[in-house]
């Protein structure tokens, strides 16, 4: 119907339960049947996004995955995103994140909060591998703790036989939620989820890897049932307000295998800037003209000998560093522009050397967590998100240029570099909401020239 879009969140009592790979497939699904089917992801995860991007980009549609965090930005943005991306699909997905009611403080930016700011319902993932009656009081705790959630269905995982499925189906309808299907346990599929996210070279099939995903979980799941219940009014379109008129600067972006772990409303905001030109460190012989260039996280580690190979790559990103150019580095960008890189085995390679700093992924262990950020001389607060695994191991005399909280507001120390027009940091700064922000970042003390447009 014209007013209407199938619009629902998928969520789960606790990481692990299996939402990405369902999402995945149904997203999949939903293209392999023509329908428009935009994606989303609750939460700062700027991995699942590129994978749903991929499982919803069929026959040449592409539907870019997109972000809701109500941390990173206000409730009033997070609505005006989904209106923005959905108003004209046919199907809206929403991959929620930990469990249903996990948020950044008690249920604060959780999946249950962003459902019920956006009025979806929920559809629960759970692993039942090992229970059967006992989902009843679970899937009714869940459905009655806040009466305004709306728990519309349930999709068991990891059941491999139907009669199992037969105790966990009324199970469910007992607790006043529908069950939609189950999905069996696969080792193929097990195996593809180990990889999806770890492997992320050219070589590697995603795409036989979700549509194997899509064939299996459709085998045991009534989608058309899902379809069904996930009716909702179809939002309005929103338009985000731009910062400012059309910008004429010429911003390089690295983007490849190395590099690739970027918010998409932060490339929206560099197009306000002027024009984006995409680059590789690792496969690339010369780096392109611009004014700008925007070094995004990713897995630098697993490429390590290819980025220190391409010596004239790393020699001309270190020769615009330190010749004044503007630079923004994130995690895995500030990593490659170190000196170097330690890998487990305790190989070291060289990389550009634009900062005096070295990281090593040996006795590292997960760093990770909400951050707000305060630039030094600026009342303007900045939010984004660290996640690593690697640690820098030696820092030269850089300069910090900003205090950093997590979210509730313990000081964090990981710096905000700076040196010359160069900024790096382990953070991932979300853009989407302060659209101004690559012109505070470039505008501080020191005569530092703001990349405004003019």
């Amino acid at each position: 119907m014209a007013g209407q879009i199938a619009a629902f969140l998928l969520a789960a009592p606790s990481s692990g339960s299996g939402k990405t790979t369902i999402t995945l497939a149904l997203l999949r699904m939903f293209a392999q049947r023509g329908l428009a089917v935009q994606p989303f992801k609750c939460g700062p995860d700027y991995l699942d996004t590129r994978l749903h991007t991929m499982a919803a980009t069929f026959g040449g549609r592409e539907r870019a995955g997109i972000n809701l965090d109500t941390f990173m930005a206000s409730k009033e943005h997070v609505q005006g995103l989904f209106g923005r991306y959905a108003s004209d699909a046919d199907v809206a997905v929403v991959e929620g994140v930990m469990g249903l009611f996990d948020g950044a403080e008690k249920s604060e930016g959780s999946s249950a909060e962003i459902a019920m700011l956006l009025g979806i319902p929920v559809i629960m993932v759970i692993n039942a591998q090992s229970m059967a009656y006992s989902a009843a009081p679970m899937l009714y705790g869940f459905r009655t703790f806040d009466p305004a959630l709306n728990l519309a269905g349930v999709i068991f995982n990891q059941v491999n036989t139907h009669s199992h499925y037969s105790f966990l189906e009324a199970a469910a309808r007992d607790a006043g939620v529908e069950p939609l299907g189950y999905v069996p346990r696969s080792e193929a599929v097990a195996i593809s989820e180990r990889h999806l996210g770890l492997d992320t070279s050219a070589g590697y099939d995603r795409e036989s890897v979700i549509t194997a995903m899509a064939e299996h979980v459709g085998k045991t799941v009534d989608v058309d049932r899902l379809l069904e219940i996930a009716q909702v009014k179809r939002p309005g379109s929103f338009f985000v307000p731009t910062s400012m008129a059309k910008g004429n600067k010429v911003i390089a972006v690295a983007r490849d295998e190395a590099f690739n772990f970027v918010y998409r409303e932060n490339i929206d905001v560099l197009g306000e800037y002027g024009r984006l030109v995409f680059f590789s460190p690792m496969h690339d012989e010369r780096l392109p003209e611009a004014e700008m260039l925007y070094l995004a996280g990713g897995y630098p580690e697993l490429y390590a000998e290819q980025l220190s190979a391409n010596s004239t790559m790393r020699e001309q990103i270190a020769t615009y560093s330190q010749s004044g150019g503007r630079l923004y580095a994130e995690c895995g960008g500030m990593m490659y522009l170190g000196k170097t890189i330690t890998l487990k085995d305790g190989s070291v390679y060289p990389l550009c050397g634009a900062l005096d700093l070295e990281t090593t992924m040996q006795e590292s262990r997960l760093t990770l967590g909400y951050r707000k950020v305060v630039l030094n001389g600026s009342a303007q607060e900045l939010r984004g998100h660290e996640f690593h695994y690697s640690r820098i191991s030696r820092q030269g005399e850089l300069q910090n240029i900003a205090g950093v909280e997590n979210a509730r507001g313990e000081t964090i120390t990981t710096p905000l570099f700076r040196k010359d027009n160069t900024i790096a940091s382990y953070i991932h700064l979300y853009w989407g909401e302060m659209r101004q922000a690559p012109t505070l970042l470039f505008s501080l003390e020191n005569g530092i020239i703001s990349l405004v447009a003019k």
